[in-house]
């Protein structure tokens, strides 16, 4: 009965802790308002950028589609226009999941406020063919970001990836 009774309030507390876990992860990165210097808005967007391809890369579609708006724009030099979260979302599922993961060239971030919307983020990054390297050319890339701090959140609004290219060896 001690048992019943311990397995019963354990149960009840899942669902407790999740939510905090939720919301200290949600307030890992400050508020548009709360940065208060160059140094700290790079260090909340290098972060966000972090977040966001480490659901890339794992695959995690549910975690990656929270980085952006509804109606994300996604502007693609090889693959056209992306209108959606949701159609973005299936994008990645489609052709990127397992297939394909991104980091983020060392020295390249560039991050800049915008006036009451949020910042631009900018930078290269190489794209990796895990278990194909010997057929698949590391791929090398520039991208936009576009962040938007709105209702307790930053979010993805345009995304610009261009000058796709083989990586230099």
């Amino acid at each position: 009965m001690k048992r019943l009774f311990a397995l019963s309030r354990i149960a009840l507390l899942l669902p407790l802790l999740a939510l905090l876990v939720a919301r200290a992860e949600a307030q890992a990165v400050p508020s548009l308002e709360n940065i208060k210097s160059q140094e700290e808005l790079d260090k909340a967007i290098a972060s966000l950028d972090a977040a966001l391809f480490d659901s890339y890369n794992r695959c995690d579609l549910e975690k990656f589609s929270s980085f952006f708006v509804d109606d994300v724009e996604f502007y693609h030099d090889q693959g056209g226009v992306t209108l959606g979260r949701e159609k973005l979302t299936e994008s990645i599922k489609k052709n990127i999941c397992g297939r394909v993961t991104r980091e983020l060239v060392p020295g390249t971030l560039q991050v800049h406020y915008m006036k009451g919307y949020g910042a631009v983020e900018m930078g290269v990054h190489r794209f990796h063919h895990p278990g194909h390297e010997d057929t698949e050319p590391v791929g090398e890339g520039r991208f936009i970001h576009l962040w938007q701090y709105k209702d307790g959140a930053w979010k993805i609004t345009r995304v610009i990836s261009y000058d796709h290219h083989a990586a230099a060896k």
